[in-house]
């Protein structure tokens, strides 16, 4: 095991969102990307409970495949008839208090609708050829099932994971194990709109691991932060990279010592996964860095090197970008931060 060259970096608390420099947004007026909001669990929680088969006939004509996608996907109910009764009856009973919540929480969806359209109009001028999802729906699933999927109807939304940090039941023991602090602080209503676009982006650009070293995962992190940044030029930073604003902040602040950190250790080129899974995977904080620095860093190492190879190739196109390979990118962007 190679020795870690201890570096001095002091994240500093500050409530000043950086954000670097932005790329000014075409304009995209001209451009149609309407979607249709569908709220799903309004329909789900006011059905007739006593005559719940009819009931969920009614839905399989109004939603379609995505009633079964629920049923068997996010309920996770077996497909015999009795146990997709017992299952939604169970379901209705359980979480009529979060789904309350969700009706006081998000009363309407008009807010997201407009950042989502804004979004697919500007995915619509980079990538002509993407289908568009025609239609957002919501959702209440399970506390510890999905938030956000792209389903055959469209993109569909888990309201239940957006009920605002301080919801009682994210404090649970049970969904702590599953959702610790440092991700549930993130349910809230304003991650709507960036995790919809995520999953367009992994829709556009799927991940596809392999044995890469480092600085190939950092730069393909960074082409999907990028891509993302591009799509929601106008969302604060701190929302996209899922850092709080201080974490943010402090990144910038000491990005030349983040990079130096990475060289003076030789961990550009290093394979191993233990060694460097703690720069790259969602966590509170990257250990070496302290305990107020951000989890992932090597995202926010990749996007700026990225963001460097954009600027100086000023032709290349958000196409070209996706397909150019990672070591192409970093041999090209010549990244060397103060």
């Amino acid at each position: 095991m190679q020795t870690i060259i201890k570096l001095s970096i002091v994240f500093i608390s500050t409530f000043i969102v950086s954000c670097g420099q932005k790329n000014e947004a075409p304009d995209v007026s001209k451009i149609n990307a309407t979607v249709q909001v569908e709220r799903f669990e309004k329909d789900f929680f006011t059905m007739d409970t006593l005559d719940l088969d009819a009931s969920l006939s009614r839905l399989q004509q109004t939603y379609g495949d995505f009633l079964n996608d629920y049923l068997f996907h996010i309920l996770q109910s077996p497909p015999e008839k009795d146990s997709v009764l017992s299952t939604v009856k169970r379901f209705l009973k359980d979480y009529a208090a979060v789904y309350i919540a969700s009706q006081k929480q998000i009363p309407s969806f008009n807010p997201y609708k407009k950042e989502i359209e804004y979004s697919l109009k500007l995915t619509r001028y980079y990538f002509p050829n993407y289908q568009l999802p025609e239609s957002v729906i919501t959702f209440v699933g399970p506390l510890e099932g999905y938030g956000n999927i792209i389903t055959n109807r469209g993109l569909a939304v888990g309201l239940q994971l957006y009920l605002g940090a301080d919801y009682p039941m994210y404090k649970e023991d049970f969904l702590r194990e599953v959702y610790p602090q440092y991700i549930s602080r993130r349910f809230e209503p304003p991650y709507i709109s960036v995790n919809c676009i995520k999953n367009v982006v992994d829709d556009i650009y799927p991940y596809q691991p392999s044995n890469q070293p480092l600085v190939e995962m950092m730069i393909e992190q960074g082409k999907r932060l990028y891509l993302l940044d591009r799509l929601m030029p106008d969302t604060p930073d701190s929302l996209k990279t899922g850092y709080t604003a201080q974490q943010l902040t402090a990144a910038y602040k000491n990005e030349g010592v983040i990079w130096s950190f990475f060289v003076q250790n030789d961990l550009l080129y290093v394979k191993d996964q233990l060694q460097i899974r703690d720069y790259i995977n969602d966590a509170p904080n990257t250990a070496v860095f302290g305990p107020e620095s951000p989890g992932n860093i090597g995202m926010f190492t990749g996007w700026q090197i990225v963001k460097k190879f954009m600027k100086e190739q000023k032709n290349v196109t958000l196409q070209a970008m996706l397909e150019t390979p990672a070591q192409t990118i970093f041999q090209k962007a010549k990244y060397k931060p103060d």
